[in-house]
């Protein structure tokens, strides 16, 4: 039988759409999805700890999209995550998509010990929060046409993060009414607010340090968590350029080349 970890390490080295796993040989529930997550980023990136997590369906409108009702995370490699006004090779992604979130960076743990977590206790760990642009990519045949755990194996998308600069004097924002826009070329294509997502954009924070501490896993203090999408993925054309802008806090732009 082919190591899963394997297989799916040889797909993105690949380059092309992956059409998913042979029968019976990719993760079966959750905690299998996340193993092999692990496992396939050891590969991919070896000697290096996920510098951040991803977490998507955390609201309505990617939830929707996805048919997925509940949260999933993908770790984020450091060498993925970029300041704004970079410039990436479109041709690095097999079809890339945009999304517009709030993201957080710690500056504390959040050990595996502590949970449960409450949105106060992550508020205390967060350093600063700043507005990101995530980039996935549609690796696949169809998407639509894999489970949801081997999407989580696969990082669930993730396949690079844009960040605005960081605002450390965040705590007089209400970041569950911030409003936010997703631009390309200059032109709006979708918009929302905080509170889209899972209530409060903390409360994804609250929800992946519980679920990696299912799993005997803490948050580390340096960690970039991107909450989630306020907007629907928007596929991109090369030299698109994007711009992702939150009310009180710095845009986060990219442009592919």
């Amino acid at each position: 039988m082919s190591d899963p970890a394997a297989v799916l390490a040889a797909a993105r080295l690949a380059g092309r759409p992956w059409g998913g796993f042979d029968a019976g040989t990719g993760p079966s529930d959750e905690a299998a999805a996340y193993r092999l997550q692990a496992a396939s980023f050891a590969r991919r990136w070896p000697g290096i700890a996920p510098a951040g997590w991803k977490i998507g369906c955390t609201t309505p409108v990617m939830q929707a999209f996805l048919g997925i009702d509940h949260p999933c995370a993908g770790a984020v490699a450091g060498p993925a995550i970029h300041e704004s006004g970079v410039v990436l090779d479109h041709a690095d992604f097999v079809r890339p998509g945009v999304e517009c979130e709030l993201a957080v960076r710690l500056d504390a743990d959040l050990p595996a010990a502590e949970a449960p977590f409450s949105r106060a206790r992550v508020a205390a760990a967060v350093g600063a929060v700043m507005a990101a642009i995530e980039v996935v990519d549609d690796r696949y045949a169809d998407f639509r046409a894999l489970d949801t755990w081997t999407l989580v194996a696969d990082d669930f998308f993730q396949a690079a993060a844009v960040l605005g600069l960081p605002c450390t004097d965040w705590r007089g924002l209400a970041l569950d009414r911030i409003a936010g826009r997703l631009e390309i070329d200059g032109q709006p294509v979708g918009s929302g607010c905080g509170a889209a997502v899972l209530g409060h954009p903390l409360d994804a924070l609250v929800w992946l340090a519980d679920n990696r501490a299912r799993f005997g896993q803490g948050l580390r203090a340096g960690a970039v968590v991107l909450t989630g999408s306020i907007v629907e993925t928007r596929w991109v054309a090369r030299d698109a350029e994007v711009t992702v802008v939150l009310d009180g806090l710095a845009p986060a732009a990219l442009r592919f080349s």
